[in-house]
């Protein structure tokens, strides 16, 4: 207990300040990877006028164009590295608080139960949603908007003071705020826990420490936990690109997420809560792969 107390206490700035750093990098590997699929899931999510995500995928680029497909990229690329950075070093922090916790109690085994495992990710998500909230919204705002002579904003900046100026910063850009929180709880949550468990079984299986499993594993681990990600959490992601996409005032279709729940359902059953899962999971395993590649790659090269 003392040992890792004193961890905590002499090398927890210089630790964290790696954890950020390292999440900061595959962050911006994730938003590159993964923007072009992003786009279609979100037009599949938020209007009825496509049959497909091939069909989406093809209409955006003969209409709109192969930059299309980064329409939005800007604020993702700032957000998501801060939202991965964010990710990481909340997930990692407490993770340490729960070892020494677990140390206070059984000195011989502080390492953490997998229910740990999933509290640290859901921590990691809930302190996340802060900025991933407004900065999603911002994205998908700018995805949707019209083309050409009817887009509603000219930029990021232009669609932040836009969004502002409708009831406040809480009800205009952060609209869809407690669904974000659910959804971040419940999709981090897992998706620490899916990649823990498959990078300790895979060292245990082989009597290895986890600094010596090579990095196309991590990759294929880290591509798994996302694919787990997604399945656990989609329902919400739905609700919240819904809302996020909803007018104002006298246009506004959904006045909360309880109310969104309810009217997607009757329209929709509940195939409307897995609507575009398609892209979504073709997608998850490249970023997420690539994430955590890039991460454990970057926490052994600055170790």
């Amino acid at each position: 207990m003392a040992d890792i107390a004193a961890e905590l206490e002499e090398g927890g700035m210089v630790r964290t300040l790696k954890d950020l750093f390292a999440g900061a990098a595959g962050g911006i590997a994730q938003v590159l990877l993964g923007q072009p699929f992003d786009i279609v899931k979100v037009r599949l999510q938020t209007t009825t006028k496509y049959p497909s995500a091939l069909s989406a995928a093809k209409s955006i680029y003969t209409t709109e164009g192969p930059l299309a497909f980064y329409k939005g990229t800007l604020t993702p690329l700032i957000g998501i590295g801060a939202c991965v950075s964010i990710q990481f070093g909340a997930f990692h922090e407490a993770r340490r608080r729960l070892e020494a916790y677990n140390s206070s109690k059984n000195p011989l085994s502080p390492g953490l139960s997998y229910s740990q495992y999933y509290a640290a990710g859901a921590f990691a998500g809930v302190a996340n949603s802060v900025i991933s909230g407004p900065i999603e919204h911002v994205r998908i705002r700018l995805q949707t908007q019209p083309h050409g002579a009817g887009r509603l904003y000219s930029g990021p900046l232009d669609c932040v003071r836009k969004l502002s100026a409708h009831e406040g910063v809480l009800k205009g850009l952060y609209r869809g705020e407690a669904v974000t929180i659910l959804r971040e709880a419940q999709a981090y949550g897992v998706w620490f826990l899916a990649f823990e468990y498959m990078m300790n079984s895979d060292a245990a299986r082989n009597k290895i420490e986890r600094k010596e499993i090579p990095s196309w594993k991590i990759a294929f681990y880290g591509g798994l936990a996302g694919e787990a990600l997604w399945l656990a959490s989609y329902p919400f992601d739905v609700v919240k690109s819904k809302m996020q996409s909803d007018g104002f005032g006298k246009e506004m279709k959904y006045q909360s997420m309880r109310d969104c729940f309810r009217k997607t359902f009757r329209a929709e059953g509940l195939g409307g809560f897995w609507k575009g899962i398609a892209p979504t999971l073709l997608r998850a395993m490249p970023v997420s792969a690539g994430t955590f590649a890039v991460v454990e790659m970057t926490m052994r090269a600055i170790s």
